[in-house]
């Protein structure tokens, strides 16, 4: 599978994503956003950053980038698309997942390892795991709280299109193992497709062996493999 890392002025993940991926045997490639996607791309990272500085808000401008377009028709044909931390950001603000991601409660810039609790196994996402797996990945965001209307939730919920909650280390789902404040704890999520999806936390933070404390971000890119 080829698969094309998206880049855009301020993204800084994007070697990360390349670096992470290939170790698992993936063939992936930067593609800067004004060259469009490759004609072979059978999968898409939009990774972290700070896409035009964050401008007006996190992801808004890069969501208006004409790739972004490619993107969208990519992912109606079944290509699998991932977005992590700003890549999340831009997925919500280009319609590809609901809700948004703004300001962490605390407003402050977090970086520390997080617990997730996976909430749907059955996913090209999430297959590596099991329901209830307790994981540990990284965050490093100051706008990670995920909003999204109350009804929305529910669909979200009711649709199992929730994939990952914030949770302690026994796998309890807390205010205080909450770190931006997300409704209801939520920190990655289905489009409306299984083959895409958004995350705030960085599983290619977590899963090289020598460099990361935990590998256990591995799972979610095997869907590319």
């Amino acid at each position: 599978m080829t698969v094309a890392v998206v880049q855009f002025g301020g993204s800084n993940c994007d070697r990360d994503a390349v670096r992470a991926l290939s170790h698992l045997g993936v063939d992936a490639e930067r593609v800067w956003h004004e060259d469009g996607l490759p004609e072979d791309t059978e999968g898409i990272v939009v990774p972290g950053g700070f896409s035009y500085g964050d401008y007006l808000r996190a992801g808004a401008m890069a969501a208006h980038s004409p790739i972004m377009n490619a993107v969208r028709d990519a992912a109606a044909d079944g290509v699998p698309v991932l977005g992590v931390c700003n890549g999340a950001q831009i997925g919500c603000e280009a319609g590809l997942t609901p809700g948004a991601f703004t300001t962490n409660a605390s407003a402050r810039f977090q970086c520390e390892y997080v617990h997730l609790r996976i909430e749907n196994a059955d996913t090209p996402w999430t297959a590596a795991y099991d329901e209830g797996e307790i994981v540990s990945v990284p965050i490093a965001h100051g706008e990670g709280r995920f909003e999204i209307a109350n009804d929305r939730y529910d669909d979200l919920v009711a649709d199992d299109r929730v994939l990952f909650r914030y949770c302690d280390a026994d796998g309890n789902v807390t205010d205080d193992a909450n770190p931006n404040g997300s409704k209801g704890n939520v920190a990655g999520i289905l489009g409306q497709r299984e083959t895409v999806a958004v995350l705030m936390p960085h599983p290619e933070r977590a899963s090289l062996p020598d460099l990361n404390r935990s590998v256990d971000g591995r799972g979610i890119l095997q869907v590319f493999g």
